[in-house]
């Protein structure tokens, strides 16, 4: 098991580990900051620096367990022995802006009433697909509200909830092709707004900024019909490369 530093502070840039397993399929840490493949989310990339060495971290991918990382090495990298005390350090730059686009399409959710089919967050261009008919989509009308709610800057902030509480609220789940983990006991809640009367309340164990404003201005880079009932919107960063 690791202990996964980035589900309490998503803007924990840097840190210190022991390595537990260190092979080509990746290095298990006792603690990381690296976020693992995930929910539509990539891996985090970065560096693992110990004495006389360090090692390029081209992917951090789920292991056996869901608790456990394995940042995966790139091709040619040295490999710690276990027990060897590391720095690790992410890619902060791609990392931010994956925040950055998850929340906005948590944001995404609340413009579109449709349930969610699937998705893909990307440090450039995001998606999510709806299930909707061809003509229930206005991107003109889906940007405004989009960077109405960046600029309302609402807070944003996580809460558990019991496996027992997450099946009796069925309504929480906006993604139809990816059910929230249970069977660990608890599931993480990702909340917009205010906790009274958040706009957006749902399972995600993604990284997120802490409000909206960070985000910056979204713009529609596309909407797609990829079925009688499935309709792609591709968002991105508005003025940024």
């Amino acid at each position: 098991m690791t202990e996964l530093l980035f589900r309490d502070d998503a803007y924990a840039r840097d840190a210190t580990a022991t390595v537990v397993v260190a092979t080509p399929e990746g290095i298990v840490l006792d603690r990381t900051v690296f976020y693992a493949t995930a929910g539509g989310q990539p891996g985090d990339s970065g560096t693992l620096r110990w004495a006389g060495g360090e090692a390029a971290v081209a992917e951090a991918r789920k292991g056996a367990t869901p608790d456990e990382i394995r940042h995966v090495a790139a091709e040619g990298s040295a490999l710690p022995a276990p027990g060897t005390p590391v720095e690790l350090a992410l890619d902060w730059e791609r990392r931010y802006r994956h925040m950055r686009m998850h929340t906005a399409l948590h944001l995404l959710c609340v413009a579109v009433p449709g349930d969610v089919t699937g998705g893909q967050i990307g440090a450039e261009r995001s998606r999510l697909d709806f299930n909707l008919p061809g003509d229930a989509l206005d991107a003109a009308a889906i940007t405004a509200r989009l960077n109405e709610l960046v600029a309302a800057a609402l807070p944003i902030a996580t809460e558990w909830i019991t496996d027992e509480e997450m099946a009796a609220r069925p309504e929480l789940v906006r993604t139809m092709s990816v059910k929230p983990p249970s069977g660990f006991g608890r599931v993480r809640l990702v909340r917009i707004g205010d906790a009274a009367a958040p706009i957006d309340l749902q399972p995600c164990g993604g990284t997120h900024v802490r409000n909206t404003a960070e985000i910056g201005t979204l713009a529609i880079a596309k909407i797609e019909n990829k079925g009688k009932q499935n309709r792609r919107v591709v968002i991105t960063f508005a003025g940024e490369a």
